[in-house]
């Protein structure tokens, strides 16, 4: 009998109401505003800044991903079945899918197997609607600066060719990268190139992802750098006059998603920022909202510990006040053997030589979650084709390292799968030897803090830069941002900037091509290489196998 898919089993399982989930939090029903049965949104005033402080995060990352993902939230979610399976009170908070990679070929970001969160077609698709107020706040401000161009009585005197602010939609769609609006005549507007990004690349997004409440929201939505006059003065989303008609847009989408995992357990589902070019990690408030609300958290952090756990650590702990207690590691054998050089097709295949050559950059992974104070917990994240072999040398060769290595199979078994893991990362979260501390201090000179991520991250010789990234440095300086983290965007399938080193990586230098101002999200985005943020289609898209029966039922969906 073969294994069930992802959409099968979360169709199976039988639904709590969302009222009966809230009572686990000790949250009355008359707090929440409904979604329908399953699905809720949590007031702010829930948010207690001492239990925060109080309560035990636990972060989720992973070593450098194979193009399908090493499993991070599902193993998000299993961990968090486990914790309750032993006794804990835990809740697990997590990004919110985009639609783009579920029509396209990645599949949702609900968890696999029986290490989901439900209901799971809803959280795939457009769920509460918070994707949708991101794409209209994003696109107002993108139409106030094509009507300040076009009024003549109000003009802020842009100039049309340094305007950087892009319009946005939830779908791959690789036609709408660059563009020419303004088209047909005068009354249609100044014609100027344009394009899209895909929502989840919106600076709104991570604006939204960065935010403690409305005022700071608005805040932060005015600080958006749009580009500059005919004089070559800087202008902001402020300066049109913007933040509050934006903030009144996502006035619902600010509140946490409550949700749950298949066995009935809490699940916080809330924003969702890429994490090759932005922060790669839910909302600071849907963290907080989770840690006041239960005494262990489980979050994760987008692609490779390099990319999401880096910012996760430097960024939003930093704007947040929070500080992890424990951190999970997550290493697939296939990973490994692709890191040894495996071609895609022999992924499935185990070979301990190459799971040998591929552990270095497990290796590299683990010393960099040290250098933030944290000893990881490696979740080997079962796959049938693993040998025990390869689980034996993984588990002996952490083992050398002073690093836990536990067999994970949550996919299979769910919580059940996941006691050991939990019991493991409890150890670690109460342990007196983690003490987080930030990779660099942010005061430290724009290149100092990318050189100190590139060489004791990436394990990079040096850092150079094109002209444009020095020009684009001069500009951070005169518009004083020298003071704020910095968020690099690069490629997530290597520790370098070219994808086609795997493993680890020596002897490289890495190259700075440009530089983007996020300045309401609080962070400048240093540019390696060429960065996708409307990505397209493949071939045969996941949407051609999609559909629905007359009575409601979807198919297809992964």
């Amino acid at each position: 009998m073969s294994f069930p898919g992802d959409l099968e089993i979360a169709q199976n399982c039988k639904l709590k109401h969302i009222n009966s989930i809230a009572e686990k939090l000790n949250i009355s029903s008359e707090e929440l505003d409904h979604f329908g049965k399953y699905k809720a949104k949590l007031p702010l005033h829930l948010i207690s800044e001492d239990s925060v402080k109080k309560n035990k995060l636990i972060l989720v990352t992973a070593i450098t991903p194979t193009p399908a993902g090493e499993g991070k939230t599902t193993v998000s979610i299993g961990l968090t079945e486990g914790l309750n399976k032993i006794g804990k009170k835990a809740t697990v908070v997590l990004r919110e899918p985009s639609l783009g990679p579920v029509f396209g070929m990645k599949g949702g970001a609900a968890g696999g197997g029986y290490s989901q969160v439900v209901p799971m077609e809803d959280i795939n698709l457009h769920f509460t609607g918070d994707f949708a107020a991101v794409e209209k706040a994003n696109n107002l401000l993108s139409a106030l600066i094509d009507n300040n161009l076009q009024n003549k009585l109000h003009s802020l005197q842009l100039d049309p060719r340094q305007i950087y602010w892009k319009r946005v939609m939830d779908m791959n769609d690789r036609s709408l990268r660059k563009i020419t609006i303004g088209l047909g005549g005068t009354g249609n507007g100044m014609p100027r190139e344009d394009g899209f990004n895909i929502t989840a690349a919106s600076e709104v997004m991570a604006i939204l992802c960065m935010s403690s409440g409305i005022g700071d929201l608005k805040q932060k939505l005015g600080n958006i750098f749009v580009g500059f006059t005919m004089d070559k003065k800087p202008v902001f989303a402020r300066d049109l006059k913007a933040e509050g008609a934006m903030a009144v847009l996502l006035k619902d989408a600010i509140k946490p998603n409550l949700v749950q995992t298949l066995e009935g357990n809490p699940a916080i589902i809330h924003g969702g920022p890429f994490a090759n070019i932005a922060q790669g990690t839910n909302t600071i408030l849907a963290t907080k909202m989770g840690l006041s609300l239960s005494d262990y958290v489980v979050t994760e952090a987008g692609f490779g510990a390099d990319l999401g756990a880096e910012k996760f650590m430097d960024i939003k702990c930093g704007y947040g006040k929070l500080k992890p207690n424990a951190l999970v590691l997550v290493a697939t054998i296939r990973a490994l053997r692709h890191h040894g050089g495996a071609k895609k097709e022999e992924y499935n295949t185990a070979d301990i030589q190459r799971v040998k050559k591929g552990f270095e950059n497990l290796e590299k992974h683990i010393e960099n979650c040290r250098k933030f104070g944290i000893n990881p917990v490696v979740a080997i994240n079962h796959f049938p084709a693993d040998s025990i072999e390869e689980i034996d040398f993984v588990i002996g060769k952490c083992a050398e390292m002073g690093a836990k290595a536990i067999l994970a199979k949550g996919f299979a078994e769910g919580g059940e799968g996941m006691k050991k893991l939990a019991e493991a990362v409890v150890v670690e979260a109460n342990s007196d030897s983690n003490e987080f501390k930030p990779l660099y201090d942010w005061s430290l000179p724009v290149k100092e803090k990318i050189e100190k991520i590139a060489r004791e991250i990436y394990g990079a010789d040096a850092v150079n830069y094109t002209k444009e990234a020095e020009g684009d440095l001069k500009m951070i300086d005169k518009l004083q941002l020298g003071s704020l983290p910095v968020c690099i965007a690069k490629t997530q399938k290597s520790f370098s900037d070219d994808e086609s080193k795997i493993g680890r990586p020596r002897g490289f230098v890495i190259t700075v091509r440009e530089f983007e101002f996020a300045v309401g999200a609080g962070f400048v985005i240093p540019i390696l290489g060429e960065m996708m943020r409307m990505p397209g289609l493949p071939a045969i898209p996941a949407s051609e196998g999609m559909n629905i029966d007359d009575n409601g039922i979807i198919t297809g969906l992964s």
